[in-house]
């Protein structure tokens, strides 16, 4: 068994992947975040927001950063006016009339005048005064959806990351097995590789030293011998859980705990004289991939 108990209170192991979206509809319109993040070996922000936002950027990085630790986050701002707010046209009158009135003197002075087009009036900047937006309370609003975007963004991503955690107390598990099962075979493996040659020098008939022959099967023994690997990886097991129950990002740890685990077990099979430890090693080595996988997309 893995060391120790998972605490359901615990820090809940996070992926890096999920999506959320919080709208919040203002007598101004309606504000609508959309959270997006992948896996990535750093926090790396994207942030689209209307003109109007882009002072407040700095703003929304700080509440990403201040709850995200990894992952390529992209999260897009759009802000639709009501149709009170849009559907108003308050015509500034006495810049019209000063634009009106310059069209018609430049008409003098043509040979050949034009009717003044209505459209192209109001299009000129000036003339349509565009109804004013409380924006203090807009940016606050703004900001306060994009929080409760990212808590269900890791409402998401923990939920996620139980799953991908349950998987890997499974292997480590699993693991661990192996371990114990390898740590009782290893004197059974050891007297039968020395029996085996025992029965060679005697099929072949010759004369050896019983000394020296003793020595030589104690060489061959040591060089057999994993205690030291498997308590390596009973160790980096223990490791293993006690960085899941941490109360931070642990993945990139947990990467590096792979890479220690895949060694021991590299080096269990390059000291295999035996089927079955070379099998150890082999699902061992499965095992840890299989994990590594899943720790790829860990926060």
């Amino acid at each position: 068994m893995l060391p120790g108990n998972v605490n359901e209170n615990s820090y809940m192991t996070r992926s890096m992947t999920g999506f959320a979206r919080n709208q919040q509809n203002l007598k101004e319109g309606d504000l609508i975040w959309e959270v997006r993040s992948v896996n990535h070996r750093y926090l790396e922000l994207y942030i689209k927001t209307p003109e109007v936002f882009r002072a407040n950027e700095i703003r929304f990085r700080e509440i990403l950063q201040k709850k995200l630790k990894r992952g390529k986050v992209e999260c897009y701002l759009r802000f639709n006016t009501t149709s009170q707010q849009s559907g108003a046209i308050d015509i500034n009158r006495e810049h019209a009339k000063s634009l009106v009135k310059a069209c018609h003197e430049i008409n003098d002075l043509l040979h050949q005048p034009s009717e003044v087009d209505p459209l192209e009036v109001l299009q000129w900047p000036g003339v349509v005064d565009e109804a004013k937006l409380d924006m203090e309370m807009v940016m606050s609003a703004s900001e306060m959806a994009l929080d409760l975007a990212i808590d269900d963004l890791i409402d998401n991503r923990e939920r996620e990351g139980q799953r991908m955690r349950d998987l890997i107390v499974q292997r480590c598990h699993a693991i661990q097995e192996i371990v114990n099962q390898t740590r009782e075979k290893m004197p059974e493996i050891q007297e039968r590789y020395q029996q085996k040659i025992r029965e060679r020098l005697a099929l072949l008939n010759i004369e050896v030293n019983a000394d020296r022959l003793e020595q030589e099967l104690v060489h061959l023994t040591q060089k057999m011998d994993v205690d030291e690997e498997l308590d390596r990886l009973d160790s980096h097991l223990k490791e293993m859980k006690d960085v899941l129950d941490r109360d931070e990002a642990v993945g990139r740890r947990l990467d590096f705990l792979m890479q220690e685990l895949n060694r021991e077990a590299n080096t269990l099979g390059s000291k295999s004289a035996d089927i079955s430890s070379t099998n150890a090693s082999v699902e061992l080595k499965v095992l840890i991939e299989q994990m590594r996988e899943q720790i790829q997309n860990i926060e």
